[in-house]
């Protein structure tokens, strides 16, 4: 048995390997490894007669290891720990409260640019060597006139020139240059280059230039000076900032940054979409650059060498301050003084695949684990956060007022039953909406128009026998994309030509029916012919930094009218937007899913927050066929108050989150009478050993039944706390039995229920 000694590295160390192993595994340590190795460090590894990489858990190890069995590591892949300390310890609670495997969440806090082994990227310049004799240059003038020519220009440069750029703009070849190296004429230089995110082909990073420094309003000076508080205390803290769309809450943010990053600490801060991370990036940028902070991006639509040197930057301590989506929060940001979540309430930060980690609440354990403290910012807080304000938890600052006391937009609410007539089908832009966006247009302001889904129309159907074109391999109808003229499946892609005769009964009056933002682009075109309008979805968007470029467009006014799904309803602040439309308000109210009215009354509020941002009144418009739904009419009188009230008493009736936790147990296969018999049998083995520490419901089929072949079973688990209770189902479930075609996955406190 072996023991860490202090002070030193010991011979042996515990290594998780980055390919399904679930235990710790001993390595000895090379000498030459000793002096750089730490706990979190990147190794490679040999396992099963291949090199593997993994990650230094602990030094020593309380194994037995058979003499001459053991194995000693290869190499350290990255020059700084891909794990500190403060990681390690998130991973832990990870791995035990999302019951999920050490690989999946070790492949999700460790970037695959890291994993890779990638290294900095170099770039070799060239500068004047030796001073040539007069004897010398008149050789190279006649023996070798590109030699002379490439030696007179860099002679002539007053620092060193790009060597890929001077061969390529003087038609030099390598070789050609090379002679003159070997000779010292030339002198090359290997320099670092660091890949900053946002500069690339389409210009510089756009930075917020801040001549003049906002004055903050009453409301927002006592948020400050509350967060301000908290962070001279150095102790864990979370406190939510509760501010109406466009009261400032970033400016309260930066003020806390600025506090934290002049005493040497770190920020993480969240945003809920990559369509964010620009506006962010470039007002966080704009207030610290002048400091000499360095602030990096890191969201899953950066390059490889961009996540990289932003990685690298952190780790070295060269950057204090991060901006990104929801994998940001495992950035190794040293001395992590701040985390903040912007848009708390947001689905996105919640991962859909394994590991299922909630962004927002791994956030505030990060937070706990640095005695640092948490800013979890939102117009319309979740029922949980809220909750947790009401147990004492959580500290509450609020901002009931805009920026310079502007008016919230007038809202219009339309009832789209109204829109109907015999004579003619309803279109999907009711006619005050029409009315309003030609209104806009005419003074030249812009308009934003929202509807959470994408494609062209909803589905096709036959009018005569009642057949509706679906995927043959999932649940659900296939989408009508106009731009490539396919029926798409959003699930698992599958796609085929549109038909032009009924499949099942061959009549020609088969035809599309629904809305999609491409038919909302069709549609407003035609009642705008010379507006010039664009769509920002997931179809649209699939260049990089496509979504960056539009948005800019759309700021700098090349865009009157923006049609969009989720990626542009939150957080966006485009001063000349006054007028907002809500396609369809009825989308996220009518789905099996228990927060639905809570879902449509953010959406509604936050949607709505996007006009009247500058000088000029906003508007907004939504359209519903159930007008007098308590969500639409809360959020039309932007009654917070009321809505939480009342969604709350409904939850506490049935005892849903968030006065109890929720545990989805998913069980798929693509015979659904196997998985039927297996989710029964584990259900009856879970109501005899733990049926008295938790409520079960299900088995039942998933809204959406089957998804790519496989069919969908689950149950639901109602815990006080799911902390205790977690580990007893996970050790459960290790002992059952599962045939191998069944899979079986486990979802705490889920954000998505189909």
């Amino acid at each position: 048995m072996h023991k860490s000694k202090l002070n030193s590295v010991p011979a042996l160390v515990e290594v998780i390997a980055l390919s399904g192993f679930d235990k710790a595994l001993a390595y000895a340590v090379p000498p030459a490894c000793q002096s750089d190795l730490k706990v979190g460090s990147l190794v490679r590894i040999p396992l099963r007669r291949r090199s593997e990489l993994g990650v230094v858990t602990r030094f020593g190890t309380d194994q037995e290891v058979p003499p001459g069995k053991l194995k000693m590591l290869f190499e350290i892949v990255q020059p700084y720990p891909v794990m500190p300390l403060d990681l390690m310890q998130l991973f832990r609670w990870c791995q035990q409260y999302y019951s999920a495997t050490p690989e999946a969440i070790l492949e999700t806090m460790i970037p695959a640019a890291i994993r890779k082994g990638m290294q900095v990227k170099t770039r070799r310049y060239l500068s004047a060597g030796k001073a040539p004799t007069a004897d010398d240059l008149a050789a190279l003038e006649k023996r070798a006139p590109k030699q002379a020519q490439l030696l007179r220009f860099i002679r002539q440069q007053l620092k060193p020139f790009a060597r890929a750029d001077v061969l390529k703009r003087m038609k030099i070849s390598a070789s050609t240059c090379d002679g003159l190296v070997s000779k010292g004429l030339l002198r090359e230089t290997d320099t670092e280059e660091e890949r900053i995110a946002y500069e690339d082909e389409m210009g510089e990073v756009e930075t917020v230039a801040e001549t003049t420094r906002p004055i903050l309003t009453d409301e927002q000076s006592k948020c400050v000076d509350a967060i301000h508080g908290d962070i001279e205390q150095s102790k864990f803290s979370v406190r939510l900032l509760h501010g109406v769309t466009g009261s400032g809450k970033t400016e309260v943010y930066l003020n806390a940054i600025e506090k934290v990053v002049a005493s040497g600490g770190g920020v993480i801060f969240l945003v809920p979409e990559v369509a964010l991370a620009p506006q962010t990036v470039g007002r966080v940028r704009g207030r610290l650059e002048a400091r000499g902070v360095h602030t990096v991006v890191w969201h899953s639509h950066l390059s490889e060498g961009e996540r990289y040197d932003a990685w690298k930057a952190l780790a070295s301590g060269e950057a204090h301050v991060v901006v990104g989506a929801r994998s940001a929060v495992f950035a190794p940001v040293k001395n992590l003084q701040l985390m903040i979540v912007d848009e708390e309430h947001e689905p996105s930060y919640k991962q859909e695949e394994s590991p299922r980690y909630n962004g927002r609440d791994v956030a505030v354990y990060r937070a706990f684990i640095n005695k640092a403290v948490c800013v979890l910012g939102s117009a319309t807080p979740s029922l949980e956060s809220l909750y947790n304000v009401e147990k004492g938890k959580y500290a509450v600052d609020r901002i009931l007022n805009r920026v310079d006391n502007r008016e919230l937009p007038k809202i219009h609410v339309v009832d789209m039953c109204r829109e109907t007539s015999p004579e003619k089908a309803a279109s999907p832009i009711s006619r005050l909406l029409a009315d309003k966006l030609r209104d806009r247009y005419e003074k030249q302001e812009q308009s934003i128009l929202f509807l959470n889904r994408r494609g062209f129309s909803t589905s096709m159907m036959c009018p005569d026998c009642g057949y509706v074109a679906g995927c043959d391999h999932c649940s659900i109808p296939k989408t009508y994309h106009r731009t490539d003229k396919r029926l798409r499946c959003h699930l698992c892609g599958e796609e085929e030509p549109v038909p032009l005769r009924c499949p099942k009964c061959q009549s020609t009056a088969i035809r599309m029916r629904g809305k999609g933002t491409q038919k909302i682009e069709d549609i407003v075109q035609k009642i705008l012919p010379s507006a010039r309008i664009h769509r920002m979805d997931a179809d649209s968007m699939s260049k990089k930094n496509l979504y960056r470029k539009i948005l800019n467009d759309f700021r700098a006014g090349k865009i009157d009218i923006l049609v969009g799904t989720q990626m542009i309803a939150k957080g966006l602040d485009f001063p000349n937007v006054t007028l907002v439309g809500l396609v369809d308000a009825d989308m996220s109210l009518h789905i099996e899913d228990f927060r639905a009215a809570e879902r449509t009354f953010q959406l509604v509020v936050q949607v709505s927050g996007r006009s009247g941002r500058g000088e000029r009144a906003g508007e907004v418009v939504i359209q519903t066929h159930t007008p007098h739904a308590p969500p639409i009419q809360f959020a039309r009188k932007s009654d917070f108050d009321g809505f939480q009230l009342e969604e709350l008493e409904q939850r506490r009736e049935f005892n849903y989150p968030p006065f109890r936790h929720l545990i989805r147990h998913l069980f798929r296969g693509r015979n659904p009478d196997k998985v039927n018999f297996y989710i029964d049998q584990w259900t009856k083995l879970v109501e005899k050993e733990l049926g008295d520490k938790i409520e079960i419901r299900g088995p039942a089929p998933a809204p959406i039944e089957k998804i790519r072949d496989e069919y969908r079973f689950q149950l639901w688990y109602f815990a006080p706390n799911a902390s205790a209770v977690i580990g007893a189902i996970t050790a459960l479930r290790e002992s059952f039995k599962m045939d191998k075609e069944v899979i079986d996955h486990m979802d705490v406190d889920p954000m998505n229920l189909s």
